[in-house]
């Protein structure tokens, strides 16, 4: 089959496109004909070494396609998340870091971890839907409990967590803000459904999304996937919830206790979701409240390194996505 190979960790330039050997069948599990493949920034981390992948090694998390019997499925990457639904049992991963993802003609995934295609969505919408969508889904709903009116403040608008997250929040009835290195970007996610946003870049940006914030009383969630928690909780009302998934700008944080134990806070740690929340994820889709994410580009499975190259520049708002011949 066609892949995309790594045979040592570096910049974009270690994926080869290759031929591989195809899965083998196991009980349990099913082989799926790729069709479109969604890049993630968790693929820039394998590729860069983060996770030990064994080598060589296929990438990808997210992907969509066909099985055998002609099914048009989408694959959820939360590997053997276990009984609980509180969080995943030790042993839990994320497809394409130990075992072969979704850069390729085939791919052996759990049947837990497949569902249909979603009525209406392309190839590439559906790759682009699954860890984005569930990550947002389990971060506002299962851990935060957004509910209708509450406003929410995402960090980061672009790549394709945000838009996610942006466009569940809309579907849980909640008002979505955003912040930004871009003024353009704030545009695009205004377009999207945010409701205003907001320049990182400036020194003070938490204390101007706290006056953007309904009422300037600040905001009941605040999703900080880059690592800031001192900032986003002085972007909090008192009695919010400061939901971290991320340390994308820093993975050390330090916070005043008093200030925090008076401001009533909650500080909810989340990842990528279980099978239960694909499921709740999905339910929004079918209710028509959640519809296709964004897509900021298209490429050839080839050019994957050129894909990967675009997503480290920043300047994607939405999913890049890789279709496979």
């Amino acid at each position: 089959m066609d892949a995309v190979i790594i045979d040592r960790f570096g910049d974009a330039g270690v994926l080869q496109p290759r031929r591989a050997e195809r899965p083998v069948e196991r009980p349990g599990w099913s082989i799926v004909r790729v069709h479109a493949a969604a890049l993630n920034w968790h693929d820039v981390l394998v590729r860069r070494g983060m996770y030990g992948s064994p080598l060589p090694h296929i990438p990808g998390a997210d992907g969509a396609g066909t099985t055998p019997d002609g099914g048009e499925v989408v694959i959820l990457p939360s590997l053997f998340w276990g009984p609980r639904p509180a969080a995943p049992q030790p042993g839990w991963e994320i497809l394409g870091d130990a075992r072969p993802g979704t850069y390729a003609e085939y791919v052996c995934v759990p049947d837990e971890c497949l569902a249909p295609r979603p009525a209406g969505f392309s190839w590439p919408e559906a790759a682009a839907l699954s860890l984005v969508g569930v990550t947002a889904f389990r971060a506002l709903d299962t851990r935060a409990g957004v509910t209708t009116g509450e406003s929410v403040l995402i960090l980061g608008a672009g790549g394709g967590l945000a838009p996610a997250a942006t466009a569940v929040a809309q579907a849980l009835g909640a008002l979505p803000f955003v912040t930004s290195s871009s003024l353009d970007k704030i545009a695009v996610a205004r377009e999207h459904g945010a409701v205003d946003g907001v320049l990182y870049t400036a020194t003070d940006w938490a204390a101007q999304a706290r006056a953007m914030s309904p009422g300037g009383e600040g905001f009941d969630v605040v999703l900080d996937s880059v690592g800031t928690w001192s900032e986003s909780l002085s972007a909090l009302k008192p009695g919010g919830r400061l939901v971290v998934l991320g340390a994308s700008r820093a993975d050390q944080a330090t916070l005043a206790a008093r200030p925090y134990y008076f401001g009533q806070y909650s500080l909810l740690g989340t990842t990528m979701g279980s099978p239960q929340d694909f499921r709740g994820m999905l339910r929004l889709v079918q209710e028509g409240r959640l519809g296709a994410p964004a897509i900021d580009s298209e490429l050839p499975l080839a050019e994957a390194a050129a894909a990967h190259r675009r997503l480290e520049t920043g300047a994607a708002y939405g999913k890049i996505v890789l279709n496979v011949p």
